[in-house]
């Protein structure tokens, strides 16, 4: 009733899960994973257990292969269930039980494991393994990609409901300590695949940092739209206390702005500057916050679309 791709990305390291089904929030099921150790896909009649106890294994030194044979010949239930593992260093096992329903079955190759059941056939594993492998995406929408190849090859035979994405990083979840990075879901949806997309273009909206040589400076001409778009908004000099001081916190933080302070026109006096860094703090939008002078691009085009 599912298929899900596990899999490590040999350039960063980062390990990953994603998951469709017609079945409600398949992701809180299915998706496993630890940074330095592995990631777990437990499904069809799943055994919950396979995720930790998986992980358990691997961080002994176990190889994905032998903890997929630990965990199901262990197991009197394992003739229904399905298991797919890669571990730190690229192995990778799948398993599909002998009573699970057609059709269902899983591949592999270096560094990833691809595996389903009740889909519409063997088309379906075939897509996705087969899209991760030929590359050409950043990590995470290379396992979404694959996701939507294999829907558009019949995928589950009953439907769609539900979609995850998962993707650890040493220290690289929110605040920096955890290794949660990406942890996307929609439970119930018509287009659950399509869903995750858009929640993984908010998560680079407002977690990726700009780049320097993207940033805008700001000029009369942009200091004078940011105005009129900002008090559209509600914040100006006057009322930028709306976020009760939340950039203050932010910046207590230590958060990082990118580039380097330049001269601003006149118009663009602190005041200014502390309304825009109020209404980013109030967005979310503090990864993308700029030295004085400066703007991401992504943040004008957000603020105009606010502004609307």
């Amino acid at each position: 009733m599912t298929f899900s791709i596990v899999a490590r990305d040999a350039e960063s390291g980062d390990l990953g899960v994603a998951v469709a089904s017609k079945f409600l929030a398949v992701g809180s099921v299915v998706s496993h994973a630890q940074a330095g150790v592995g990631a777990v896909a437990t499904q069809a009649l799943a055994n919950f257990t396979y995720g930790g106890n998986g992980l358990g294994m691997l961080r002994s030194g176990i190889s994905a292969a032998e903890a997929v044979r630990q965990l199901t010949e262990a197991d009197e239930g394992r003739d229904h269930r399905q298991l797919g593992i890669v571990d730190a260093n690229g192995g990778s096992a799948t398993f599909t039980g002998a009573n699970c329903i057609d059709w269902a079955g899983g591949r592999t190759a270096h560094g990833v494991a691809a595996q389903g059941n009740l889909l519409a056939g063997k088309d379906v594993v075939d897509a996705l393994i087969d899209t991760y492998l030929a590359g050409g995406l950043p990590f995470p929408e290379l396992l979404l990609r694959s996701l939507m190849a294999a829907d558009d090859a019949g995928g589950d035979r009953r439907g769609r409901q539900s979609c995850a994405l998962l993707v650890v990083r040493e220290n690289g979840g929110y605040g920096g300590n955890n290794d949660r990075m990406l942890d996307l879901r929609v439970d119930d949806a018509e287009s659950p695949i399509d869903g995750v997309a858009h929640l993984l273009a908010l998560y680079h909206l407002y977690g990726d940092r700009p780049r320097t040589e993207d940033l805008l400076p700001i000029d009369d001409t942009l200091a004078a739209e940011l105005q009129r778009l900002l008090e559209k908004t509600g914040y100006t000099p006057a009322t930028a206390s709306r976020g009760s001081g939340l950039a203050a916190i932010v910046d207590s933080l230590g958060v990082e702005r990118t580039g380097e302070p330049r001269a601003t026109p006149d118009s663009w006096d602190d005041a200014w500057q502390g309304a825009m860094s109020e209404w980013m703090s109030v967005e979310n939008l503090e990864e993308r916050m700029t030295a004085k002078g400066w703007l991401d691009p992504r943040v004008l085009e957000h603020l105009r679309a606010r502004a609307q």
